[in-house]
């Protein structure tokens, strides 16, 4: 056996090993999508309770980079963990910090977004040969849209910044929930 065909026999037992955990893709985009449901249910008059929300929307998304970390080699690992990094010092500054005003959270949320939507938007290119690649280039667009709202000077910055954590978790429960899908049908193949 060859050297070429050993190490395309090796990506493919990681392939499939990978595949076998799709259910905790599914698992936890349904927890986003509950998730996203309890966050519009907050009042927008309170201020720790905003900071809580962009505190654990981030720390979330930083939980959620970690295990895609740990699979990925070489500068994909790196470039994951980086922006795992990222999320929770912004998530911990949230919750540190909720007394802040409101713009400093949503620059804070903004740079999450914005953060988050380049790295979806490149994903989505990167697996542009799988069936649903362009939901994350959708999902990604979206958040850099909404990043750039969210620095802007709008007017109800609690009410925007409640809908900007909500819609945000929402995509990050449907991109996961695709992408389980995605990872089972690699399974059963």
């Amino acid at each position: 056996m060859d050297t070429a065909s050993t190490t395309a026999a090796r990506e493919s037992a990681e392939a499939r090993s990978e595949a076998g955990l799709w259910w905790i893709l599914l698992i936890t985009g349904s927890l986003w999508l509950v998730f996203a449901l309890i966050v519009f249910q907050f009042d927008a008059r309170s201020v720790n309770a905003i900071a809580l929300l962009v505190g654990l929307v981030c720390l979330g998304a930083a939980v959620a980079e970690l295990p895609a970390a740990l699979q990925a080699h070489g500068g994909r690992r790196l470039a994951l963990l980086l922006l795992a990094a990222a999320f929770a010092v912004i998530g911990v500054i949230a919750l540190v910090h909720p007394e802040d005003s409101f713009s400093t959270l949503a620059t804070i949320f903004a740079f999450y977004l914005l953060l988050r939507g380049i790295f979806d938007i490149v994903v989505a290119f990167l697996a542009r040969g799988l069936e649903l690649w362009w939901v994350g280039l959708i999902s990604g667009s979206v958040q850099i849209l909404l990043a750039f709202w969210a620095a802007g000077n709008f007017g109800h910055k609690s009410t925007l910044l409640i809908v900007w954590v909500g819609a945000t978790a929402l995509m990050q429960g449907v991109v996961q929930i695709v992408r389980a899908f995605e990872l089972r049908s690699v399974a059963h193949a």
